[in-house]
């Protein structure tokens, strides 16, 4: 049986755990949650060009562990180093913009 009053949103989930969004709790969340998307992105693509973390950081002039560091967000890529990921190391064209 369905019960939809036990039913939440995931924008309900992230205001009530985290805070309305321009918050400083909620900002961060939101932060992290996109440099772990990017790493996810990442981790899905060299997966898809069937190469190891040593294999495209020999491509990019990289380490395997900076790679690996990405991919499990425990590092900030500069768009220097993804743009050289993208390119040189998947062959690919990196596209950014910007929403306001």
């Amino acid at each position: 049986m369905n019960n939809s009053k036990n039913i939440t949103s995931f924008a309900s989930y992230k205001d009530k755990h985290f805070g309305k969004i321009g918050t400083e709790k909620r900002d961060a969340y939101e932060a992290s949650y996109e440099q772990f998307k990017l790493g996810a992105m990442i981790h899905d693509a060299r997966l898809e060009k069937g190469l190891t973390q040593e294999q495209l950081a020999e491509k990019c002039g990289t380490t395997k562990s900076y790679i690996s560091r990405i991919e499990n967000n425990l590092k900030e890529v500069r768009i220097s180093t993804l743009q050289r990921i993208v390119e040189v190391g998947f062959g690919g064209h990196l596209q950014l913009s910007i929403r306001l």
